[in-house]
């Protein structure tokens, strides 16, 4: 198998053990399909062209032209230096991952959008946002050109078996380094598009040997293997006014919830009329609870379809925590 199949197999049957035993790459191969999910081996040929197209996030980026992968979705992750950072560590390298078969994130998991030349504009895109950063690590002994969206890096997702699928959205992921979230990006700005946040009731290990209800927005929205996962949220002591002073360094370390809309509720225990939003500086809106900005902890981050160290359940570790300048608290509801 390639290293990417043997990671669907994980995915998809939950079979670690022997997804890893099987390795035939030459015969594997003639059984891929060209597809969204289709990992990246070789430098491109041609400039790529990024289009915008209707999903149930709103107007998103997609590869455009009429390829075999156009229409597939395009996503940004936040802990990803952006362009002007181009000599920095990318937070989705082409490093192989032991623990999933040898696969890395910009080959196999989150394939980079590669382009020879200037990225062309398709419709609905600002051609002032359309970049590149030079990658060497994704294309063995190449320098090769990936493309930026206001800056930000684009990816395709391996489990977008098809153009529209958005399986990748708002993925709370901690198999990158350091730990970020895969969002869609709009076209208008390079906005992150998350789409309506939900928040509901969680019970998770509070640190004690009695569990508590919490208050926890959901994640994965259409990651087939773990959707819908939740994770609890937290409020910041040095915040006020309405306004967050969560930016920068804190923010990748306690990510914003982020909404494209009205916070909605996942059943009745939480009261709708509590949750609001606010304006980050970046023009993002951020779902606050009764007037204060929520927040994710990086340490929560889990994926429960992986195999160790990725899959360990991430409970709300960030409650009581001190860091920059304030007091992290998770929210407990009766």
């Amino acid at each position: 198998m390639t290293k990417l199949r043997i990671l669907l197999a994980m995915l998809t049957l939950g079979l670690v053990a022997a997804a890893l035993v099987v390795s035939s790459p030459a015969s594997a191969r003639t059984q891929d399909v060209v597809s969204c999910n289709t990992a990246v081996t070789s430098a491109p040929t041609g400039p790529a062209t990024v289009s915008a197209a209707s999903t149930s996030y709103g107007s998103v980026l997609v590869l455009g032209g009429s390829g075999p992968k156009a229409g597939c979705s395009l996503y940004m992750l936040t802990s990803d230096p952006r362009h002007a950072q181009s000599g920095a560590v990318f937070a989705c390298p082409a490093t192989p991952i032991s623990a999933l078969g040898g696969a890395t994130c910009a080959n196999d998991l989150w394939p980079a959008l590669l382009t020879d030349g200037a990225p062309i504009a398709g419709r609905g895109v600002n051609r002032t946002l359309l970049g590149t950063v030079t990658r060497t690590d994704v294309v063995s002994g190449q320098s090769v050109q990936q493309v930026t969206y206001a800056g930000q890096p684009l990816y395709f997702f391996f489990q977008d078996e098809k153009p529209g699928e958005t399986d990748g959205a708002n993925l709370f992921d901690n198999v990158v380094s350091p730990t970020g979230t895969w969002y869609l990006v709009e076209p208008s700005r390079g906005r992150i598009a998350p789409g309506t946040a939900q928040l509901q009731l969680e019970t998770f290990d509070g640190g004690t040997t009695q569990q508590k209800t919490w208050l926890a927005v959901s994640m994965n929205d259409g990651f087939r293997v773990f959707p819908d996962q939740p994770f609890p949220v937290y409020t910041f002591s040095k915040d006020s006014g309405h306004k967050s002073a969560c930016t920068e360094q804190c923010a990748l370390d306690w990510p914003p919830v982020l909404t494209s809309g009205k916070p909605e509720v996942i059943g009745y225990a939480v009261d709708q009329h509590a949750l609001g939003t606010i304006v980050r500086p970046d023009g993002t809106h951020q779902v606050t609870y009764n007037g204060k900005p929520l927040y994710l902890y990086k340490g929560d981050a889990y994926i429960g379809a992986l195999p160790p160290p990725f899959n360990t359940p991430g409970g709300i570790n960030g409650d009581g925590a001190s860091a920059y300048g304030g007091t992290f608290n998770g929210i407990q509801l009766p």
